[in-house]
This record gives C-alpha cells, structure tokens and sequence, in this order.
C-alpha cells in the first residue's frame, strides 16, 4: 500500500493550560511578569434582587443546579423582604464602577469599566457582549471578592468560560483576572482604620483591654470546600487558604492598630463565621459570630467591634447576618457593639483595585508587588485543581490552569 492509501494520523490539540486567556497568561505562570495591552476592565458582582418580584428569581439563580424548591428558597428569601425585596449590592457596585472610573481619569488611564454580575442584572452575558461589541477584547476581571475559595473566586472564574463559551465569543475576547486582594494595602486599610476607631473608642470609655473583643466575621463556607481552596501543594491548615487568609490579614489589622494604641496589643480576638445556608448535616465551618457573642460575658467582656472581613461593602449578609442578628445577640447579652465598615468606595480600597490593574498593565514583578502578609502577593493564574466544588467538580473555567 502506497503513503497515499494509508490512514492519515489523528492529530490530537493540546488545550491549552490556560483558557480564554491573553497570550502574556496562557503558559500558566504563576505571576504574569510581563505588560499586557488590555483595553478594558470587566467589573464582576454577585448581584441582587432591586423588588420584591425579584428576591425568588434571583435566589434560583443563585442556587441553580441544586434543585432547592421555592419554599425552602422563602425562608432566606425573608432577609431581602425586610429590606423591600432590595438588595444593597447593586447600587453598591455602581458606586465603586462610578469611583473606579473617575480614579482612572485621574491617573490619564484610558480603560473603559463593564460590569457584570453572576446572579443578576446587569448580567456578565451582556457586559463581555458589550465590550466585544465596542472592540475591547482583551479584558482584566476585577470580582468583588478579596480571598479564596470555590465561591469567592472560581466560580467567578468558572462564569467568565460559561460566558465566554455561550455568547460565542470564546475566539474573541479573551479573560485574565487581577489577583486575589485580601492583602493588598488597599484592602487591608479601611478595616484597619475602622478596628482602631472602635477599640479606641472603647478604651476612651475606660474600658480595659481584656474586656474587649474583637470578631472578624467572614462567609462560612462548607468545610470539604475549604480545605480544596486555595493551591493543593500546601497544607493551609484547618479551614484552607479561605481561612488562612483571613486569619493572616486579621493579624495584620490587629498589629496596625496595637501600633496606634500601644495597650491594644492585648485585646483577644477571634475569627468567626456567619451565613451558613447549607443542610445541617453538611459540616461548615465554624464557630457561628451569634454564638461565639453569647459566650463573651462569661469571659468578663463587655464590649466587641464586629468586623466584616470578608465582605468588600455592605451588602446583605452584612445588613442581615452582622447589623440585624448579631448586634441583636450582643444587645440580649448586655454587650457594647460596634460593627466597623467595609471598604466600599474608600479612596485607599478603589486606588487599590486600579493598582491591581496597573500591575497587569506594566508586568510588575511578582517581588514589587505590595502585600500586607506573608502569603501574598497571590497568584495572578490559580494554580491547577485551585478551590474545587467538592459536590459539583470542576468546570471549564478562565484566569487559571485547567482543571
């Protein structure tokens, strides 16, 4: 048989390390070192309901996949009732586009901003089409999420490929994403500046350091879930990266502020949870920020600062779960309670998120980078098998080596 007659060879491709991403990104590279062109900035939300019609469609959205019937939706649909069936968190984001803008019109940057949220309106669909749209392909995603975890990060990751792949524009636009934040100074400062107000405060009311705490509060997350968050080559300890983060920036807080107030060097604090929505046989972690108050006055404390680490403004579970519930719990345990801000359009946190681009733009080495821990500067490309769901595996997901 002549070469002509034979079966010619299948050629199987190589996928790539890093879909949808810019060339500069898809060799995997921890730290990408070099500039990239992008010729616009794609602002990623969860979103949140704007009407009581909304509240139900939108909690479907957020648990789609799982099958949860609209009864059991209702029972947290009733947070969002309370408030008029609107969430914060919308008109929040528009706030910190808004700010974002105008901090790159001062800087002479010329980026155009599209936001896009994963639940709701605006929807991500619709701002990756828009910007394909005006021809700003080569886009850098900036979530509203500061550490790691499936939630906080790659499943923001895993929304950018399903739009992508959905629109069709996968050949076209391409999504690259600033790292993860929880260290950087602009994040850090507006919760340093907000512990110190109120542990100061405290002091000036006579109040010893022994009889204060304070409770950094972040998003529970189920258990099996954090300990697959972060990269899978380090032992992160109880609760993952998701938790080793936050326990290293609340160490950071609290030295910025025994800085300030040398005697609150030895006010105790403590990491704590909230929000937990899955079946109570499903370990999450804990403990619970209600339940760790309840405790506090047999400890001789009297007074506790709420701090909502985990949270970058003052969206539901802060309106709810920390301004609603715990102070409640503080108020029937006798305790004075402070809940300290979050970073929503501080000048220090929106600076902080246009440095995360700049340093994309530029290439700034990995070693220039500002970061307030030890475990910073996070990668810029999630490592491979980063922050799995354990109930729902991996999915094609952009920013990060696949899986």
């Amino acid at each position: 048989m002549s070469a002509t007659d034979a079966t010619p060879p299948v050629i199987e491709r190589e996928e790539p390390r890093v879909p949808f991403a810019s060339p500069a990104s898809a060799s995997g590279s921890p730290h990408v070192e070099v500039p990239v062109a992008y010729d616009g900035i794609l602002l990623a939300g969860f979103g949140g309901p704007e009407g009581q019609d909304d509240v139900i469609p939108f909690l479907r959205n957020v648990t789609r996949g799982r099958g949860i019937p609209d009864e059991r939706l209702e029972e947290v649909a009733h947070h969002y009732r309370h408030f008029g069936g609107v969430s914060p968190i919308n008109d929040q984001n528009r706030a910190l586009k808004a700010a974002i803008e105008d901090e790159l019109a001062r800087r002479g940057i010329d980026l155009p901003v599209y936001w896009g949220n994963r639940n709701w309106a605006p929807y991500l669909e619709q701002a990756v089409q828009d910007a394909a749209a005006a021809g700003d392909t080569t886009l850098i995603a900036v979530a509203t999420s500061a550490y790691s975890s499936f939630s906080s990060c790659r499943q923001y990751r895993e929304d950018f490929a399903r739009v992508l792949t959905e629109t069709g524009l996968g050949d076209v636009v391409t999504i690259d994403k600033v790292r993860q934040f929880f260290d950087h100074p602009g994040f850090v400062a507006p919760f340093s500046a907000g512990v110190l107000a109120a542990v100061a405060g405290f002091l000036d009311e006579g109040l010893a350091p022994e009889q204060i705490r304070v409770l950094f509060s972040t998003h529970s997350v189920p258990i099996d879930d954090a300990k697959r968050s972060g990269p899978r080559d380090v032992d992160w300890g109880e609760g993952g990266a998701y938790a080793a983060q936050h326990r290293a920036v609340a160490e950071v807080i609290m030295a910025d502020v025994a800085a300030e107030r040398p005697e609150a060097a030895s006010v105790p604090w403590d990491l704590v949870y909230q929000s937990r929505s899955g079946p109570p046989s499903q370990p999450w972690l804990e403990p619970d920020v209600c339940d760790v108050i309840e405790t506090l006055p047999e400890a001789g404390v009297k007074a506790v600062a709420i701090v909502p680490l985990g949270f970058v403004s003052d969206h539901m579970e802060v309106l709810w779960d920390l301004d609603t519930e715990a102070i409640e719990a503080a108020q029937e345990a006798g305790l004075r309670a402070v809940r300290t801000p979050t970073p929503g359009v501080d000048p220090a946190y929106v600076s902080g998120l246009v440095d995360l681009v700049v340093e994309r733009i530029e290439g700034t080495p990995a070693a220039e980078r500002p970061h307030r821990t030890e475990l910073g500067p996070w990668f810029d490309v999630c490592r491979p098998a980063c922050c799995e769901n354990v109930r729902a595996g991996f999915k094609p997901a952009a920013a990060g080596i696949a899986p």
